[in-house]
This record gives structure tokens, C-alpha cells and sequence, in this order.
């Protein structure tokens, strides 16, 4: 017979507090696409928009479109910018590890 260690997995870690999850809305940047919602039709059962109020709907739909599209354009390029800054940050620090290391020695 072979023997197979029995494999614990992880405790599945506890969700955030309300708190927890407030703090990190406040700290995102706005114009985060994932917080951006596209304009929703109405939903109001009411009597039908007329044509001067769906064509005014769907042009700032649109634009909110058009506007989303330029955001998501830009992204790769802020990404890149981002990374280059933390690879800086990064090589910053392990030079400085590797004084404080020398120094010790």
C-alpha cells in the first residue's frame, strides 16, 4: 500500500469589515473603470420617452462611452508608468538593503 500525506488546505481568510471595505472605495481613484457603471436604461414603467428624450438618452449614453473608451485607452500607458515607479522604487530598496547589509558586516 502506498501512503499519501493527507494535504490541509488553507482557512479560507475572513471577509473585510464594512469598514475595511468603505476605506478602500475612498482610497480608489475615481475614474477606476471597474467602478464606472455605464448609464442603465430607465426603469420606470412609466409612458414611453419621446423621440427628443431617447435621441438626448442615448447621446450622453454615448458619450459616457466615447469617454469610458479614452479612459481604457490611457490605462495601458498609466500601467506602464506605474511599473516602471515600483521597479525604481524596488531596485532603490534592495540598494539599500544591500548598504545597510555591508554596513553590518
Amino acid at each position: 500500500m502506498s501512503s499519501k500525506a493527507k494535504r490541509v488546505l488553507p482557512t479560507r481568510p475572513e471577509p473585510p469589515s464594512l469598514e475595511q471595505a468603505l476605506a478602500d472605495l475612498r482610497d480608489t481613484d475615481p475614474t477606476d473603470p471597474v467602478l464606472l457603471l455605464p448609464a442603465e436604461p430607465r426603469r420606470d414603467h412609466g409612458p414611453s420617452p419621446g423621440p427628443a428624450e431617447e435621441r438626448e438618452r442615448l447621446y450622453r449614453q454615448s458619450r459616457s462611452y466615447v469617454a469610458m473608451n479614452q479612459r481604457l485607452r490611457e490605462a495601458p500607458e498609466r500601467l506602464r508608468e506605474r511599473r516602471e515607479g515600483l521597479r525604481g522604487a524596488g531596485a532603490a530598496l534592495e540598494r539599500s538593503i544591500a548598504e545597510m547589509r555591508h554596513k553590518t558586516l
